[in-house]
């Protein structure tokens, strides 16, 4: 009696040539890649929001700017909101200080805080999107490098059964549908890549768009003729309602 040939993963390791086995390496260092950064990520994003809403809680109910000064000056910034907030009073403190002496503080406050806020906005985007070029490439990539694999595969299977002279149905079955694997393990790394793609795009839209509704109110307080150094003069705090509603 024939034994019976058993198809499977093992099956297909065992059979595949180094090509194959370097596009199941490049697909696995893929996912793990993959899922690596969805981990990283998303307790990035949970400990950010939670910093966040923290912040802004002190921000809005603080008494004026200077005491939003101070305490950022104890505890260093560790979200985008402190840190455009703490950026923002020492550009207004420099500005004041120094002057329109030097090149790099040329134009009026209104100009060089626009200027520095506008920066630190720009760097807080960079490192909030750092990693999805990552998602991106292998949701679009990985698909077609399994492809290519089980293409391969289906080659190589159809090849042998063409020099062994067994054209029957269970000959063929076998190692074509081990060489569709490939095609699966493809699709595998790429949806996951693809759906945490596609959350952290709009995850990162959601707060870049409360970070820049947050530095227009910030601005705003910075130019209305108050001092951060000076206390007595900074004017308290209020809440816009529209304004907490956006960002809380």
């Amino acid at each position: 009696m024939e034994p019976v040939q058993t198809a499977g993963i093992a099956s297909f390791l065992a059979q595949t040539d180094g090509i194959g086995k370097a596009i199941i390496v490049a697909l696995l260092i893929m996912s793990i890649a993959t899922w690596y950064l969805i981990v990283t990520k998303a307790l990035q994003t949970l400990v950010t929001r939670r910093r966040t809403a923290q912040f802004l809680q002190f921000f809005w109910d603080a008494p004026s700017l200077q005491a939003v000064a101070t305490h950022l000056g104890q505890q260093h910034p560790a979200e985008p909101f402190s840190h455009l907030t703490w950026h923002a009073i020492l550009a207004a403190r420099h500005h004041q200080n120094h002057g329109a002496n030097k090149l790099d503080v040329a134009g009026n406050t209104a100009e060089f805080l626009t200027r520095a806020m506008r920066r630190v906005i720009d760097e807080e985007t960079a490192r909030i999107e750092a990693g999805l070029t990552v998602l991106a490439s292998v949701g679009s990539t990985a698909p077609f490098i399994g492809l290519f694999g089980t293409v391969w595969g289906v080659y190589h299977a159809l090849i042998n059964i063409g020099m062994s002279g067994q054209g029957t149905l269970d000959k063929v079955a076998g190692p074509v549908g081990e060489a569709l694997i490939m095609t699966a393990a493809g699709l595998a790394v790429a949806i996951p890549a693809v759906l945490a793609y596609n959350a952290f795009v709009r995850s990162n839209r959601l707060v870049l768009a409360q970070l820049d509704s947050f530095a227009h109110d910030l601005f705003s307080f910075l130019t209305t003729g108050s001092h951060v150094n000076d206390v007595a003069s900074v004017t308290p705090l209020k809440t816009p309602p529209l304004a907490r509603k956006g960002l809380v």
